[in-house]
């Protein structure tokens, strides 16, 4: 469950900023956040592989609430479990009376929440399949390819939207694709 100081929104809708995957590249995560604080984001998630304390320093910085989970090249940050809002997979929280489950590795791949965000294969993906939305924001990090990639992701009673953003080196970031699913 989320702490108290990323307890759930009580408002029925949010805008959620996620990235997964900064490694070394913090900068470029700094980047993606703040555009997607211009663009509204109201909590953010980071689906693992921080790497970086100045990272979640960042996410601090931003005054939203938000929530990050451990990836497989985070252990050297479990001392400071405390001082940030940092979680082991799966974690399970609700927002916005919608239920998350969050994870780095894609292991827990059910359909036991209404969204499933994941990180770990620095891919982009979403698919809505049965009354479950699962969603990886692929790597902001930009190491497997040259494009940072970060996703908005706004949660209505109705429906869930996506925007999916990706940045090259020394450009801003640019609305890739958007995806609408109506909700079940």
């Amino acid at each position: 469950m989320i702490r108290n100081k990323t307890s759930k929104l009580s408002k029925t809708s949010v805008k959620i900023g996620i990235i997964s995957d900064s490694h070394t590249k913090t900068n470029r995560a700094i980047k993606a956040i703040d555009m997607l604080l211009e663009k509204g984001a109201e909590f953010f998630i980071h689906a693992g592989d921080i790497v970086e304390k100045e990272m979640l320093d960042y996410l601090e910085h931003t005054g939203k609430r938000y929530v990050a989970v451990y990836g497989n090249n985070d252990a050297h940050l479990v001392h400071l479990h405390n001082r940030y809002n940092l979680v082991q997979e799966p974690n399970y929280f609700k927002l916005a009376n919608t239920t998350f489950k969050l994870m780095h590795l894609p292991f827990y791949m059910s359909n036991d929440t209404e969204v499933v965000i994941f990180g770990h294969t620095h891919k982009f993906s979403v698919e809505y399949k049965g009354e479950t939305l699962y969603l990886n924001p692929g790597e902001v990090c930009a190491r497997n390819k040259p494009l940072s990639e970060c996703v908005l992701l706004e949660v209505t009673p109705e429906q869930f939207d996506v925007k999916y953003f990706t940045r090259k080196k020394k450009e801003e970031f640019q609305l890739k694709k958007e995806f609408s699913y109506t909700r079940k």
